[in-house]
């Protein structure tokens, strides 16, 4: 009889590189909010060379959802030294995307065998980096607490277009009392490269959001009667971008589902 499968479990005390490990492997294929604390996590965007110039300047003239971490040294390469040790890109994020002419078509755990020699890879920031200091303050996270992944909506919010690259603002959203709201604001605005501070809170409405409950991508969480939505930009932005924009391939992250990187929350703070 065959010995029953051992799966880790996975915390905020991990590592990085032991949680890469198990990605690459299939081992861990789940959302990352709460994992490895104190490192920044990174949204993915793959596009071929040729959409690479856009992209960049998309993500210049939007900063706050598409804060660009590391990129591509070279069109091709799959590591991506500046984001940590022994980082590739094909296999170290649990869940990915592919789009084909700017529509989902699968979702799987690795790309090697989509890997092309054209292929620039973008880096951006993550609000699950944020979220560390916002727990050292004692504001509850209820996404972590509740042990699922960010809630996640399409808005009315435009974005700058670039080239082909255009499309409205993706938000992530965690419920607060409102002095909360009004602390998150102070403590977020010190992590401009992982999306700031929010951009609205209160009315959903008020943002094109108009059922609360039914979050576009990841998983609802309980908003209590004391409490308001707080909204922040969100990376999954440039899906809606790329879907837009229809390019023959590109892949991203699934929602939720991060790249975990070395790189020291701290060393992003501006305070």
């Amino acid at each position: 009889m065959p010995e029953p499968q051992i799966t880790r479990t996975f915390d905020a005390s991990s590592s990085p590189e032991h949680i890469r490990q198990a990605i690459r492997t299939a081992e861990f294929t789940s959302h990352t909010s709460g994992l490895a604390k104190g490192f920044v996590q990174c949204n993915l965007v793959i596009l071929e060379q040729e959409l690479a110039a856009d992209f960049l300047l998309f993500c210049q003239r939007n900063p706050k959802p598409c804060p660009i971490i590391a990129m591509s040294d070279k069109p091709g390469n799959p590591i991506i030294s500046d984001a940590g040790k022994d980082i590739d890109i094909r296999t170290d994020i649990p869940q990915y995307n592919i789009f084909r002419q700017g529509e989902l078509r699968k979702q799987v755990t690795d790309i090697y065998d989509l890997w092309q020699d054209n292929f620039v890879s973008f880096l951006l920031g993550c609000s699950f980096s944020f979220e560390e200091a916002l727990l050292d303050d004692g504001i509850d996270i209820r996404n972590i607490s509740e042990g699922v992944n960010v809630p996640m909506y399409n808005t009315s919010i435009p974005c700058k277009s670039a080239g082909v690259f255009s499309g409205n603002m993706v938000v992530s959203m965690r419920p607060m009392k409102a002095r909360d709201a009004i602390r998150a604001i102070q403590i977020c605005s010190r992590f401009p490269n992982v999306h700031g501070a929010p951009v609205h809170f209160g009315d959903p409405a008020h943002i094109g959001i108009h059922a609360i409950s039914k979050p576009d991508y990841g998983d609802m969480v309980t908003i209590k009667p004391d409490e308001v939505p707080v909204f922040w930009a969100c990376g999954v932005t440039p899906q809606v971008a790329i879907s837009n924009a229809r390019p023959s391939i590109s892949i991203t992250h699934s929602p939720g589902s991060m790249l975990i990187t070395d790189i020291r929350n701290s060393q992003l703070s501006i305070l």
